[in-house]
């Protein structure tokens, strides 16, 4: 099946990893193994909440601030705009922050849904909403992400799973991945093999 989408996760697969979550959920006041942050606030009083999103919130416009492309990001993107594949973000982030990015580092998505657009990865939400967007189906789509919940939400929509092995936690989620690479160029060689399977 030809390849027509890729949908990328944005905090440390387009843009160099940042956040430091055990110290943002110490801050909160959650518990280091408390899990992730979004589920641990549903949780929460509306008051613990409202603080706990001030907080989130200051860290999520430092990371834009201090955000830096991880390598080959914006060189990735051209090609594959130039070969007329779409490109969609899909963050547990805010949309607003993403499209801060774009304009910050002169990036062009098609596409981007934050967590204010319906349930979050590893929620199948994104990736069929992203996928209706295009007319594209799933299965003709690469999500690549580089953590757990990247994974589990491209198997839930039917999409192909790449792992971006930038994280130290990489090691634990390569089982959920159809495909791992080192650096986010990588997966143009993957588009390509797809695409041109008889390509001698």
């Amino acid at each position: 099946m030809l390849i027509k989408a890729v949908i990328f996760d944005l905090d440390g697969t387009i843009t160099q990893p940042y956040f430091d979550f055990d110290a943002i959920r110490e801050e909160i006041g959650l518990d280091r193994n408390s899990g992730p942050v979004l589920e641990s606030m549903r949780k929460m009083t509306p008051q613990q909440r409202r603080r706990a999103e001030e907080i989130l919130h200051f860290h999520e416009s430092q990371a834009v601030t201090e955000s830096r492309l991880n390598t080959g990001a914006k060189q990735t993107l051209s090609v594959l705009r130039k070969a007329g594949i779409h490109i969609g973000v899909l963050t547990r982030n805010k949309r607003s922050n993403a499209l801060a990015i774009a304009h910050k580092h002169g990036l062009k998505f098609d596409a981007i849904i934050g967590r204010e657009d319906g349930p979050v990865k590893p929620d199948a939400f994104g990736v069929l909403r992203i996928c209706k967007q295009f007319s594209v189906k799933p299965g003709e789509t690469l999500l690549v992400g580089d953590y757990l919940f990247d994974l589990l939400c491209a198997k839930a929509a039917g999409a192909i799973a790449v792992l971006l092995t930038n994280n130290r936690q990489a090691g634990e989620f390569t089982e959920h991945s159809d495909f791992t690479i080192e650096s986010i160029d990588q997966i143009l060689k993957i588009i390509e093999e797809m695409n041109n399977p008889h390509k001698e």
